[in-house]
């Protein structure tokens, strides 16, 4: 009995591994042509409606189905990042009404480990509203949050490791001691700083920015580590390992901080270099299919398809082509197929597949595998790929 249930398990991923390879050589055909506007709205549509549709329980999602329920964390934070980007972009008022709801739910409070950037990123959209609205007392909470830390400045060092004291979290975790923190945390600092024109809070990103940089950039790869677990670390085939999703958090996270940014402040510079750096080397990684693997040095390690890194990754490289920081017909095709790889993964329904679960580190994707963030991810690659 065994045997025929791993002959039929079996059986279902090669065809889904074959449909995947026809996919690949169709997006290649495709990657030289800009994807019609009208259906990567028709896309982004479906997926956040069949998102939004399943907010109420998440047993649809493989693991840490109670980090995801919770309303003002990482998860459902950079899903709302996403969709407010694109309720904006397409004055949708039903999903900017949905971007509202979830503020006024939460009490326009961000999540309650002050410290920790996952607990901060709920506000970028609380930060949205705020500014469309003229209503600085929507991010009243999070300033207040955002000044204790100012007032206590953790001085800890990056060097990640786990403390039972914690429950499982880095003690390093008070500091953008992980790159995913680059996304969750710097743009609501610099997105509260523009709205109150409190210098402090961009000071504080400077700071903690480049310490994180010092820290796990390398700068032979033009990547990042994902924390200083890995400085050293090699995969089985002797790889370093850059995580796909880690360095997509940070390549979409950059946009962000850099639209939040004055025009005339010489810190853009240091930025939009990174930015650019990055962006030469992901192009080289993207694979025929338009995803970028897992692992961003090793395709091989697992060779199917995952939506959330290239979701950001296809977000970056469009809005750097929108706002003049990547030239258009260098970087174009790696969109193009990016955005086609993205519409493949979506199903009749509208839900987003091949989204690497939580973690940490490249794994095993399953085709029938979602999460919030992947959804945010397409959102914010279909925001930026409609004003191409």
């Amino acid at each position: 009995m065994k045997k025929k249930v791993f002959s039929y398990q079996a059986s279902l991923w090669i065809i889904a591994l074959s449909l995947t390879c026809l996919s690949a050589c169709n997006i290649l055909d495709k990657a030289a042509n800009k994807p019609d506007t009208e259906q990567v709205i028709d896309t982004a549509n479906r997926v956040a409606d069949w998102q939004l549709a399943h907010m109420g329980s998440f047993n649809y999602v493989r693991t840490f189905q109670d980090h995801t329920e919770y309303s003002r964390g990482w998860i459902q934070g950079a899903l709302f990042v996403g969709l407010d980007r694109w309720a904006n972009t397409t004055h949708n008022t039903r999903y900017q009404h949905a971007v509202i709801a979830k503020g006024e739910m939460n009490q326009w409070m961000p999540g309650e480990k002050t410290w920790h950037a996952d607990d901060q990123v709920i506000a970028f959209s609380y930060a949205s509203v705020a500014a469309r609205k003229n209503d600085l007392s929507l991010v009243q909470p999070t300033q207040q949050a955002l000044q204790e830390i100012l007032a206590n400045r953790a001085t800890n060092s990056l060097e990640y490791f786990s403390d039972p004291t914690h429950q499982g979290e880095a003690t390093c975790q008070r500091r953008w001691c992980w790159c995913d923190a680059l996304f969750m945390a710097p743009p609501v600092w610099a997105a509260v700083g523009k709205l109150t024109g409190d210098p402090a809070y961009l000071d504080y990103v400077d700071e903690e920015y480049q310490a994180t940089i010092d820290y796990l950039f390398d700068k032979e790869e033009d990547l990042f580590y994902r924390d200083g677990r890995f400085l050293t670390q090699r995969n089985k085939n002797g790889k370093k390992i850059f995580w796909s999703r880690g360095n997509g958090w940070v390549f979409a996270g950059l946009p962000l901080l850099l639209e939040q940014i004055p025009g005339n402040d010489p810190r853009r510079q240091k930025y939009e270099k990174l930015f650019q750096r990055m962006a030469a080397k992901l192009i080289t990684l993207q694979q025929p299919s338009g995803f970028w693997p897992s692992s961003l040095l090793d395709s091989t390690e697992f060779d199917v398809p995952e939506t959330s890194g290239t979701g950001f990754m296809t977000f970056g490289l469009a809005w750097g082509i929108n706002n003049g920081l990547l030239p258009h017909d260098q970087y174009l095709p790696a969109v193009n197929a990016g955005w086609y790889g993205l519409a493949s993964a979506v199903d009749n329904s509208g839900k987003l597949g091949w989204v690497q679960q939580v973690g940490a580190s490249p794994e095993k994707i399953l085709p029938g595998d979602t999460q919030l963030y992947g959804v945010g991810a397409l959102l914010l690659a279909a925001s930026e790929m409609i004003k191409l």
